[in-house]
């Protein structure tokens, strides 16, 4: 279950497909809460900069509310975790900016819905346990990506 802030019912409806096939190539039953907003590149300057202490604007930003060792996940292991009037795990926050939405897609010779796409399946993965700071691990979660998004035809 996605809540979503300041984005586009059209991006809405891009974000919740990369969702459902994330969970699908996971094997992982929707049992997850997350809130994604957009953002414009001011805003999301100001959050790198008080979050990570990065005083530039990034595309996309995830705040993890769960320490995730693997997948699929037993909804029984985080009951501390469930959000009471949904049901759901709460697994934490995404941040996009749009701005970068764009100027990347044009930058990359792709459309924004390519790149919309990337960007919330990049920080769902963040929110999932995935990291990419050192090369097997971006390696593993660069293959998690394009599978995904090949998934949905969504492609380069």
């Amino acid at each position: 279950m996605i809540e979503f802030y300041d984005i586009s019912p059209e991006a809405e409806e891009l974000i919740n497909k990369v969702y459902d096939a994330a969970l699908r190539h996971f094997n992982q039953p929707d049992v997850f809460s997350v809130e994604i907003s957009g953002v414009e590149a001011d805003d999301m300057r100001e959050l790198n900069n008080r979050s990570r202490g990065v005083d530039s604007v990034t595309d996309v930003l995830s705040f993890p509310n769960l320490e995730i060792k693997s997948l699929p996940v037993d909804a029984n292991d985080f009951k501390q975790d469930v959000d009471f009037e949904t049901g759901k795990i709460l697994l934490g926050d995404i941040v996009i900016c749009f701005d970068k939405v764009r100027s990347q897609a044009e930058e990359y010779g792709h459309g924004e819905e390519r790149e919309c796409a990337y960007l919330a399946l990049h920080g769902l993965l963040h929110l999932l346990g995935f990291d990419h700071t050192e090369d097997g691990d971006r390696a593993v979660m660069r293959g998690h990506e394009e599978a995904i998004l090949s998934s949905l035809n969504i492609l380069r």
